[in-house]
């Protein structure tokens, strides 16, 4: 089935041609089933947010499943980074959308990690979001700063800011491995992280709520769950395309501005010999099962290994 997207997203005809993604920009793979497409909601907070939809777009369509993609703004900020048109034509404001029946929500990273959450402007906005998708949504995705974000909104767990910035493709494990979500991952499995700040696996294990369901012996705590798979708070970023961490590297060498190379993603740690892409099995592994198991209710999903 393709992923049902706005009409005229730009990201439809890169994907298209150069990836060979299936997508419907007219809504017409509704008619083609009986069962209605899920209806998923993305809150894209990146600053690049026509990269970001397409990360989202090419993880997302990796599954048999019919999904309906509607892209989520705030009305209490103006984006710097992307046009006012794009937003106009491709996003609603949260106010127009909260009356509507959504299946899944996705909540993205923000730039803001090294201010204190309620100083960030539309703070109030946000967690309004938060609380409407705990009792609105069926399963909600927080990524990087969201999943801080979220589990500091619910569970008042602290970020830390890192003495270095946490840049590059780490080998991760699941610490219940049997659980839908890594249903097909490897016993090692890899996810790319950029971010100053993190959350602590002392501070996760003190909160009879939450289950900690995967680590990265470099990278710490990855993946995180509550209400039984009703939030995903993932510290990684799976979706990033091959040459994410490139371009933030060599933005910020540009820059003059102090930055390691990315951690095990260039080829023998050579920028020059290209990128050694190792995690795109397992990010479409992740959104798929996330979808099945955990967006569609209606599917039934065994744990057994």
């Amino acid at each position: 089935m393709p992923l049902i997207l706005p009409h005229k997203l730009p990201a439809i005809e890169q994907l298209r041609r150069e990836e060979n993604i299936l997508v419907d920009c007219c809504g017409s793979a509704s008619g083609q089933t009986e069962v209605r497409p899920l209806r998923v909601a993305v809150l894209n907070l990146m600053p690049l947010k026509e990269a970001t939809e397409t990360d989202l777009v090419r993880v997302l369509s990796n599954t048999p499943l019919a999904v309906e993609l509607t892209f989520m703004k705030l009305g209490s900020h103006v984006p710097k980074h992307t046009s006012a048109e794009h937003m106009a034509a491709f996003y609603t404001d949260f106010a127009h959308l909260r009356n509507q029946h959504f299946d899944g929500l996705i909540v993205t990273g923000a730039p803001v990690e090294l201010i204190d959450f309620e100083q960030v402007t539309y703070w109030p906005e946000l967690t309004d979001i938060f609380d409407w998708a705990r009792e609105n949504v069926a399963s909600t995705l927080y990524i990087c700063w969201a999943a801080q974000a979220g589990l500091y909104h619910f569970y008042g767990i602290p970020k830390y800011r890192l003495e270095r910035k946490m840049f590059g493709v780490f080998a991760h494990r699941a610490l219940v491995p049997e659980y839908p979500i890594f249903r097909g991952f490897d016993d090692v499995f890899y996810v790319p992280h950029s971010r100053h700040t993190e959350v602590r696996e002392s501070d996760i294990r003190q909160v009879a709520d939450l289950t900690l369901l995967s680590v990265s012996e470099a990278a710490g705590v990855h993946l995180v769950m509550a209400g039984n798979g009703r939030e995903f708070f993932v510290t990684g970023h799976s979706e990033y395309s091959p040459l994410t961490l490139d371009s933030e590297y060599r933005r910020d060498l540009g820059k003059g501005l102090p930055i390691d190379k990315p951690c095990g993603y260039y080829v023998e740690d050579d920028p020059d010999k290209g990128v050694l892409v190792r995690w795109r099995a397992h990010a479409n592994l992740l959104y798929a099962n996330w979808l099945h198991c955990f967006v569609a209710r209606k599917i039934v999903c065994r744990t057994e290994a």
